[in-house]
């Protein structure tokens, strides 16, 4: 009798999961997905490719797959609440984390400066590379990357929005960049500098998020 069409979602499903199962230990070639999961390579191959489309998976430079942004994305998230919020405490401005998806820079996190006068920009925004000091960052720009190699952070003074500036920094690890934290606040409120000022805070927060995450 042939499997209804819950029986054959079912393993699909089942078949999904293992492939997930498999590559969150490592990445992975279609052959080593087979090796791993039982499955025959054509069918590892299958599934990967349709997960990488949902985002579930990425496939990198050789071919292999590796958890995608929805799991980076997740990650990000849960790490980066508290390591924002910490920093916000510290310096008392608004931090940021932003990912870069296609030609623009999405807000996952804010944590909102407790000062009246506070640059505030709302989770989910989305604004076009390469504006600011984040979309410098993400758009890797040629004199965002000699800044940042010189001084770690990639700073912005009134560029974007008149009146406010901001300092961003990498969160990187063996896959390179994934995303930027944002320092941003009132120029009124800046000393030397906003990289200056909280240039190093930036840098340690992005490193405990990337540390967090894994390699």
């Amino acid at each position: 009798m042939p499997p209804t069409d819950t029986n054959g979602s079912n393993r699909t499903l089942e078949r999904a999961a293992a492939i997930l199962d498999a590559v969150g230990r490592s990445s992975a070639s279609a052959s080593e997905l087979s090796r791993r999961t039982g499955l025959s390579v054509s069918t590892a191959h299958r599934l990967a490719l349709q997960l990488a489309e949902y985002g579930f998976l990425r496939r990198v430079d050789n071919g292999a797959f590796r958890l995608g942004d929805r799991f980076v994305r997740s990650a990000l998230e849960n790490v980066g609440m508290s390591v924002l919020t910490d920093l916000r405490d510290q310096t008392g401005e608004t931090a940021q984390l932003w990912v870069r998806r296609g030609d623009e820079r999405v807000c996952l996190l804010s944590v909102d400066s407790q000062q009246e006068l506070r640059a505030t920009i709302p989770p989910g925004a989305r604004l076009p590379l390469p504006q600011g000091s984040s979309g410098r960052l993400l758009a890797a720009d040629e004199e965002a990357l000699a800044e940042l190699a010189a001084t770690g952070y990639v700073e912005s003074v009134g560029i974007r929005t008149p009146g406010l500036g901001s300092i961003s920094a990498p969160v990187q690890t063996g896959e390179g960049i994934i995303a930027a934290v944002c320092l941003a606040m009132p120029l009124a409120h800046v000393t030397h500098s906003p990289g200056k000022d909280h240039g190093d805070k930036v840098i340690q927060a992005a490193k405990r998020i990337a540390q967090a995450i894994g390699p």
